[in-house]
């Protein structure tokens, strides 16, 4: 047994982390001689350590397992006492080094949340940086979405094995992510379900990933908070993006800047925030795609009547269909095949709870 072999087997057992370990080995000598001395080798479910069968799968899944004791291991991971015995990463493990912006949220986001949280990854991935999150529903998938609009590169770091794949309805981006250039990562051995265990772990990898943390709508209450005390406990700089005074949503921001968190409003003001950590010249800004050329003046689109009835009621917050309904005076029918109408020709977009809003700003 070499070193890479005996930290994911240290990996698989139930009561063993990185701090742990560090007393183990202080006493063997090495990670291979700590894991030949130790009597408890138990996993989680009771069962016999078969550290072989999880490079067995990893081969299988086209999953590179990266331990402490490999190079591209990322140091900032590393000076944390508490850092990943094994790190399970899908794509390109490099870019787990590269200069990164965190940027977390709730699941439940308004259209505020999504638009912001696309634009900030947008403008800070445009920029050169990588942008790092949870890979789950809301904020997370739209800062990830945001830095593949930019043909930036992300990390998503969930919390459960990499074949366990949580949340289902993101796993199409998480193959995005990959295909683009970036990783998808997990802590956790093969075949590790989520629980109230691993996300907090999640999120405190997430944090040490980043050179800083954004928080985008966000619950007194919430695992985004949890990542924003780890990112403060290791000196990230920690930043929150402001809400609506009287949003659910934005108070656990309005509290971290209350509580001194660094009030931004753009990727510019988080570059502000952050350059001086990273200088621009250690950061990949994406290439454009060959050429481009001014563009001439957008023609005003053109609605039939009905269609501007709705357009005129529509706004960015969303709006919902039986306020349509009831504002227009046309029949639930034909409202809603006016707004399928219109969001083929991506004059509106849709929104959970049945409510339509105007598109993006480009």
């Amino acid at each position: 047994m070499d070193e890479r072999e005996a930290y994911v087997a240290f990996n698989l057992t139930d009561k063993v982390g990185s701090v742990t370990l560090a007393g183990l080995v202080e006493s063997a000598g090495s990670v291979a001689a700590a894991w030949m001395a130790y009597p408890q080798k138990v996993s989680r479910s009771g069962e016999g350590i078969d550290w072989k069968r999880e490079f067995a799968l990893a081969k299988r899944y086209g999953v590179e397992i990266v331990t402490p004791a490999d190079p591209c291991y990322p140091p900032c991971l590393l000076e944390q006492p508490s850092h990943p015995l094994a790190l399970y990463v899908k794509g390109d493990a490099s870019i787990l080094a590269s200069p990164s912006v965190a940027i977390v949220g709730t699941r439940r986001a308004t259209a505020y949340g999504l638009d912001q949280s696309f634009k900030i990854a947008k403008g800070l991935a445009e920029n050169g940086w990588t942008i790092v999150s949870g890979l789950a529903l809301g904020v997370d998938a739209e800062s990830h979405r945001g830095a593949l609009a930019a043909e930036g590169k992300a990390i998503g770091v969930i919390g459960s094995g990499l074949d366990e794949f949580y949340p289902e309805e993101n796993r199409s981006l998480a193959r995005d992510i990959v295909a683009n250039g970036g990783a998808v990562v997990s802590e956790f051995p093969f075949g590790r379900y989520p629980d109230t265990q691993t996300f907090p772990q999640r999120n405190h990898t997430v944090a040490a990933l980043a050179k800083g943390v954004v928080a985008i709508e966000a619950p007194i209450k919430s695992g985004t908070l949890i990542t924003t005390s780890c990112a403060a406990d290791m000196g990230r700089v920690v930043m929150a993006v402001p809400g609506r005074v009287d949003s659910r949503s934005s108070a656990g921001c309005l509290a971290l800047i209350r509580d001194g968190a660094r009030l931004v409003r753009s990727a510019a003001d988080v570059e502000e925030e952050l350059s001086p950590l990273v200088p621009s010249e250690k950061r990949k800004v994406p290439k454009a795609k060959g050429k481009t050329t001014p563009a001439s003046p957008a023609p005003m689109p053109k609605y039939s009547v009905e269609e501007a009835m709705i357009m005129r009621e529509v706004d960015a917050e969303g709006v919902h269909m039986d306020i349509l309904v009831r504002r227009t005076g046309l029949p639930v029918e034909k409202v809603n095949a006016l707004c399928m109408a219109l969001r083929l020709k991506g004059r509106v977009r849709f929104f959970p709870g049945n409510r339509v809003a105007l598109p993006r700003d480009p």
